[in-house]
């Protein structure tokens, strides 16, 4: 695929162009790396510590976690009339100090405060999801509100602190106050492209390199088991050692890992319970002046879940950023039953939203992108 031969001229004036609307403050669109640093700086992202020189992504915030955090008996959410402090009064089991850092253990929930607390205008809502690295060692995170009615969502004008839920799922993990586990974007309007204007961004840029891609409910993404190198996945080992977040290229992916060998059947048994690192069959692209999240695909077509973090910043896969080529890696994971997973088999679609302006710096042109050009690719936190 020749990701973006041509495009950087046209993707300049479609962000400076962007909806019918012709004022920056009603079109609808992406924050980028330059507007949330604005944002902060007026008040509207409030922060326990300054920002640490890389936590300002191209078109997202990473989330650090705070001083403390709880064991709580189960997942929640406020509902519309408690804030979150008074659920966890409630629900706690253990308070726990994340300063000299503390171990997670699978299969329980914790609920953490956040460095960062917002003060949105009236006209700016935000999303949160798993960073990439963390959805990689399956950690299970989500960012809730006070009177927040929805995992992830932060509504338009919302002031308060952020939490971030966090159930470790096959590892144990090992985290401290400034860990990251979550990333966050703010959107202006609604942004999201139709059927039709995927189609036509397509034309300009393609968004995947296949020969018949389908624009229903976002851009279709396929899984690839016809082998990368020999492999055409991993599988989580369980009963593991510790994970350190804060720790990438530490762990000895042979420890944690099984490799899945292709035997030319192009199929896969997910097991129930197991944990997958598959990769997609296309390359994707994130043109510049738009940014992109997979979505929970239909669980009327198979019995399993896929890709916990989602984000896809302005520049994932895009030749001009280094990365002509880049896989979507998937992290999938089976619900109740064994399920037969096979190769060219849709698992996700992409939607895309635009830019409110190009980012300065790219996904793939600065530091702390780690996943630019991959293919079948291990979190950070792993070394072959």
């Amino acid at each position: 695929m020749n990701a973006g031969a041509g495009t950087d001229a046209a993707d300049s004036q479609a962000a400076k162009s962007g909806d019918a609307d012709s004022s920056a403050g009603t079109r609808s669109g992406i924050l980028p790396a330059e507007a949330i640093a604005a944002l902060a700086q007026a008040g509207g992202i409030r922060v326990a510590e300054a920002f640490a020189g890389d936590q300002i992504q191209p078109a997202s915030l990473d989330l650090r976690l705070g001083a403390t955090a709880y064991r709580v008996r189960t997942s929640f959410l406020p509902g519309a009339s408690r804030t979150v402090q008074a659920c966890v009064e409630r629900l706690s089991l253990h308070r726990i100090d994340l300063r000299p850092g503390a171990v997670l253990e699978t299969g329980c929930v914790y609920i953490a405060e956040l460095q960062e607390s917002l003060a949105l205008p009236g006209n700016l809502a935000a999303a949160a999801n798993p960073k990439s690295s963390t959805g990689r060692i399956d950690v299970f995170t989500r960012v809730i509100t006070d009177r927040g009615e929805a995992f992830d969502q932060v509504e338009p004008g919302y002031t308060g602190p952020l939490y971030a839920e966090i159930s470790p799922r096959t590892f144990p993990v090992l985290v401290r106050t400034g860990s990251r586990l979550s990333q966050i974007r703010f959107r202006q309007g609604s942004p999201r492209l139709t059927e039709a204007e995927l189609g036509q961004l397509h034309l300009r840029a393609p968004l995947v390199d296949s020969d018949a891609p389908s624009f229903h409910g976002g851009v279709a993404v396929s899984v690839d088991l016809s082998g990368f190198d020999g492999l055409i996945g991993y599988r989580a080992k369980r009963h593991t050692g510790l994970v350190d977040v804060d720790a990438p290229g530490r762990h000895r992916a042979v420890d944690f890992w099984e490799p899945l060998a292709a035997d030319g059947s192009g199929a896969l048994i997910l097991d129930p319970g197991q944990f997958y690192i598959l990769a997609s069959k296309e390359s994707v692209q994130v043109p510049p002046d738009h940014a992109a999240e997979m979505v929970p695909f239909d669980p009327l077509v198979g019995e399993f879940r896929v890709h916990y973090a989602g984000f896809f910043d302005p520049g994932f896969g895009h030749a001009g950023a280094g990365g002509a080529g880049a896989r979507a890696v998937l992290e999938v994971r089976s619900r109740d039953v064994p399920f037969l997973l096979e190769d060219g088999q849709i698992v996700g679609r992409l939607v895309y939203e635009r830019m409110l302006a190009v980012p300065k710096t790219l996904y793939g042109a600065g530091a702390g992108s780690n996943y630019q050009a991959q293919g079948l690719k291990l979190s950070k936190h792993f070394f072959l």
